[in-house]
């Protein structure tokens, strides 16, 4: 598989709402972590930490409008 943006954003997608899930459990940050994160997504501490603080759903949008434009550019 290719390695895009569009699946770097779903991969963030699905640590935060994991995150958000979790989090409202009242679980902490390093429990969400070590026992939810780091063995299926594989990513370090410090990774999980940057994936977080991503507008992801922003980005989301803005490759879907590119991607609308670019269908419509040739139709």
């Amino acid at each position: 598989m290719a390695y895009t943006k569009k699946y770097f954003l779903g991969k963030v997608k699905e640590i935060n709402e994991l995150y958000e899930r979790l989090s409202k459990q009242g679980l902490s940050n390093e429990y969400i972590y070590i026992h939810y994160v780091r063995d299926v997504f594989h990513i370090s501490r410090s990774t999980f930490y940057q994936y977080l603080c991503i507008d992801y759903q922003r980005q989301i949008e803005a490759l879907e409008a590119v991607s609308r434009r670019q269908m419509t550019m040739f139709e």
